[in-house]
Parts: C-alpha cells; sequence; structure tokens
C-alpha cells in the first residue's frame, strides 16, 4: 500500500482513483465492510482503491484539551488498511484551512483537483467540510456536474447493534473485551516497540517488555490477560499491565506484557498485543512482597483466561 502524507505530496500520477473518507479509528467491522465495497468498486474501475483520512483526526482537533482517547495509533491505521487491501493511504493534514474550507471547494480542490476521483464510497451518514454542512446528497449533486459517482453504504449492524467506534470504545472503558472483540471482528490491540524500563519486573521473576505507546489517552486501562506477537512470537501467552503504574508512583502511560515461558531478548523490537480479558484495575501496592503476591495471582487468572479462552 502507497502511504501519501500530505495533500501537497499528490502528485500527478495519483489522479485517478476510487475513494473513501473517514477518521477509520479502530477499523471495526463496519469499516471493513466500507473497505470491501471500496474495492469492489475500484476493481470495477480498474484504479487504486484509496482511503483519505486526516491528521490530527476532527475530534481530536476540536477537542485539543480532552481528545477522546484513540483505538488505534497512525502506524496501527497505516498497517491496517495495508492488510485490509487498500491500494492508497492519502494522510492529510486537518487544520484550520482544512476545518474552514466549505463543501463544494473541498470536492473541487480535494477530491476532484488533486486526486482525480471517479467514485467516492462513504457511509450513510458522512458529513464534511465547514460547519458539517457537505452531506452524501451533496456529493451525488457534484458527482453528476464533475464526473464522479457515488455509493453509499448502509449503517453495519451485529446482533441489531450498529457498529462504531464510539461503541467499540464504551465496551473497552467498562472492560468488556468481549463486546469489543465483536465490533472489531478480532481481539482489541496495541502495538509499540519494546524499551528499557527500571527492570524491577526482573527483579521480581516477572520480566517485561515495556512497550511506551506515544498515546495522550487510552480507552482502557487495568491488568489483562493478553497474546503477544511479533519477534517470533505467535499468539504467545502473557499477561500484561496498562497504565502509569501507581504500585511504583509512575506517571508516563506504558503497556507492559510478561510474555509466559519466554526468556529472549526483545529490546527495540515492535510488538503486537491482543487484550483478551481484563483481570482488575491498577492499584498501589504498600509493600513489594504484597506486590508480588499479587503477581502470582494476576499470572494464574491470566493462564486459566488464555486456557478457556
Amino acid at each position: 500500500m502507497e502511504l501519501i502524507r500530505g495533500l501537497h505530496n499528490v502528485r500527478a500520477r495519483h489522479r485517478g482513483c476510487v475513494l473513501t473518507i473517514g477518521a477509520f479509528d479502530g477499523l471495526h467491522l463496519g469499516h471493513q465492510a466500507m473497505i470491501r465495497v471500496l474495492r469492489e468498486q475500484a476493481q470495477a474501475y480498474a484504479l487504486p482503491a484509496t482511503v483519505l483520512s486526516f491528521e490530527p483526526t476532527p475530534r481530536e482537533y476540536f477537542a485539543r484539551n480532552a481528545p477522546p482517547p484513540r483505538l488505534s495509533r497512525f502506524r496501527e491505521k497505516v498497517d491496517a488498511l495495508a492488510m485490509l487491501g487498500a491500494d492508497r493511504f492519502v494522510c492529510a493534514r486537518f487544520d484550520e484551512r482544512l476545518r474552514c474550507m466549505e463543501p463544494d471547494a473541498f470536492i473541487r480542490r480535494v477530491l476532484v483537483e488533486a486526486l482525480g476521483v471517479r467514485h467516492v464510497v462513504v457511509g450513510h451518514d458522512f458529513k464534511f467540510a465547514k460547519n458539517l454542512a457537505g452531506r452524501v446528497d451533496t456529493l451525488r449533486e457534484a458527482g453528476a456536474q464533475l464526473g464522479f459517482e457515488v455509493t453509499e453504504v448502509p449503517p453495519f449492524e451485529l446482533d441489531g447493534e450498529r457498529i462504531s467506534s464510539s461503541r467499540v470504545r464504551e465496551a473497552l472503558c467498562s472492560g468488556d473485551l468481549d463486546r469489543a472483540a465483536r465490533l472489531l471482528g478480532r481481539p482489541y490491540r496495541m502495538t509499540g516497540k519494546v524499551v528499557h524500563g527500571g527492570k524491577l519486573g526482573r527483579k521480581l521473576g516477572f520480566p517485561t517488555a515495556n512497550l511506551r505507546l506515544h498515546r495522550r489517552a487510552s480507552p482502557l486501562a487495568g491488568v489483562f490477560a493478553a497474546r503477544v506477537s511479533g519477534c517470533g512470537l505467535q499468539n504467545a501467552a502473557a499477561v500484561a499491565s496498562l497504565g502509569t503504574r501507581p504500585a511504583v508512583q509512575g506517571q508516563e502511560l506504558l503497556l507492559e506484557a510478561h510474555v509466559f515461558d519466554y526468556e529472549g531478548d526483545l529490546y527495540r523490537q515492535y510488538l503486537h498485543v491482543d487484550f483478551i480479558a481484563r483481570l482488575r484495575d491498577e492499584r498501589w501496592f504498600p509493600s513489594l512482597d504484597e506486590l508480588v503476591e499479587q503477581m502470582h495471582k494476576d499470572a494464574m487468572l491470566a493462564r486459566k483466561a488464555l486456557a478457556s479462552g
């Protein structure tokens, strides 16, 4: 998949595509359905299946002081879109200029002049441009004049529930990982690079891979049964802690994963951590002995949860 960062990097050779537009946070089952339709239309036109998204996301831009927790970081989104079969990912910077662009200007400058769009695939509730004044009908009317077609994808439902990033976020915040996995079509995953930590876990008999997440906020926190992949590992059983580590007066958001029965070197490697079951909240312990006792309990519960799952 070709990644284009910034509309200023779109070249003449990129003109001509079948396009979908959105935040695509989490790439849940509804997003996956959208990408399937995108690919079908792209195949019919013999043009690249192209995704247009934004950094920061519009929601983050409008709630800069307290943005909603992201389901997926930029790197994770790129990897997921590539796996789903997108040919091209155009990531535009969301700023004041883009925010203030009227619907007709957005369509002409971005979709037609920059990308040479031939077909647009969007959801039934798609809104865009200044004050969210643009709608699906706006696209259809413009397409009739400017030479592109529009496919409106109906809402994707599972067991009578409409799937959305907000619902996935709600499930994660409440610790309902089974519901989140159903909405996503897979266990919720975080990816990060293993960095050096204080090595306290190793001293206590529980060496951990410490993943720096580069997130302002997380949609979930606590101690979890998990599976780890990457660097030769494939769905390896683990117990993981996600949060600021109150047991050691930590401040930075960190994901720590103890992979059972593993002794290799994971430093500087990228790992994927799939959250399978939530075991408990993070909490402070008055002594290291009590912390170690709880770690043994967590490990036992994680093994049990993973064996039954």
